[in-house]
């Protein structure tokens, strides 16, 4: 079997992804999370609690800053990297903290692959590093003017992993995230904020006048990119696009949270933040090309799978 080290597989993107790689019971995974307090350290381990009695999952609690911590997870052949300091706004307030994690985090996982000869490293980068770009849909030759320390940092990481490509042989695959969201999604992020507040009768945040759009990807189509990535063997460093290839407005999406859950919102109207783009939109070709990647989810299909999971665990999260 091969051993898989998945940095952050607590959180939401790394919880679905470990549930599907286990499920074809063809690889071990070592899972590296410091469960960071930046939301509650429940959900992550009711994210976890299903793969701990599963013989091929290993949990290291530690932090990637600390290269002791890595060399605990033994026998390693590959590498996916989810561990970060997440959110476009909350790195404006802290960037240093940002950049520690983010870029030095990074930079020792890759001293790590060097040291033992990992030869497979799958970075998640983000749709942030585009900053405002209107040359829509996004491919990923465009050129790069990130407007906040998060993107900056994410930024930072392709090109280290470009540096330890060219010098050691690494092949690095750096997959651009599209607002991804699903079951397990952080309480940050809009549609699980939103549907909170919608459904306990509070004011929900909007920031402009609504016309901002995203590229919102299911989080299993995403997972489905991952996997992938995991085999590519093509070339040995590569950016690639995981969106959806379509966009909405924020007010259409509040409009489709509304009609999963039968209420309706009560907005506050904020003025815009610093760091947020106007839009997102990935062209996709080229992870299909790549990959096979093929997002199959229609948004209202993921926001009913969400607010049924959100059902489920409302004495948790309301």
């Amino acid at each position: 079997m091969k051993h898989i080290l998945v940095t952050g597989g607590a959180g939401f993107i790394g919880s679905h992804l470990i549930k599907s790689i286990l499920s074809a019971n063809q690889y071990r995974i070592t899972c590296i999370d410091n469960f960071d307090d930046f939301y509650p350290r429940r959900q992550k381990e009711l994210n976890i609690e299903p793969f701990l009695d599963n013989a091929n999952f290993t949990l290291l609690e530690g932090d990637i800053r600390n290269y002791n911590d890595l060399q605990k997870a033994e026998n390693i052949d590959t590498i996916i990297h989810l561990a970060a300091k997440a959110g476009v706004r909350p790195s404006i307030l802290n960037p240093i903290l940002y950049q520690d994690v983010n870029i030095s985090g990074t930079q020792n996982l890759l001293e790590f692959a060097r040291e033992h000869q990992i030869k497979q490293f799958i970075f998640a980068s983000s749709s942030s590093t585009y900053g405002v770009n209107e040359n829509v849909p996004w491919r990923e030759d465009e050129k790069l003017l990130p407007i906040s320390p998060y993107a900056s940092t994410k930024l930072s990481g392709e090109m280290l992993g470009h540096v330890y490509s060219h010098l050691y042989g690494i092949r690095f695959l750096a997959l651009r995230f599209f607002t991804v969201y699903g079951p397990s999604q952080r309480p940050d992020l809009a549609i699980h904020k939103f549907f909170k507040s919608i459904l306990k009768g509070e004011p929900i945040p909007v920031y402009g006048d609504g016309s901002t759009s995203r590229d919102y990807t299911y989080v299993e189509d995403t997972v489905q990119g991952i996997i992938a990535a995991m085999d590519y063997d093509k070339s040995n460093f590569e950016i690639i696009n995981l969106g959806n290839r379509k966009t909405i407005t924020l007010t259409e999406l509040i409009n489709a949270i509304e009609e999963t859950c039968g209420q309706k919102a009560i907005i506050n109207r904020l003025p815009e933040q610093p760091g947020d783009v106007p839009q997102t939109f990935a062209n996709i070709s080229k992870a299909q090309k790549l990959l096979g990647y093929n997002p199959e989810t229609d948004i209202k299909d993921g926001l009913q799978t969400f607010y049924n999971w959100f059902n489920a665990n409302s004495a948790f999260l309301l």
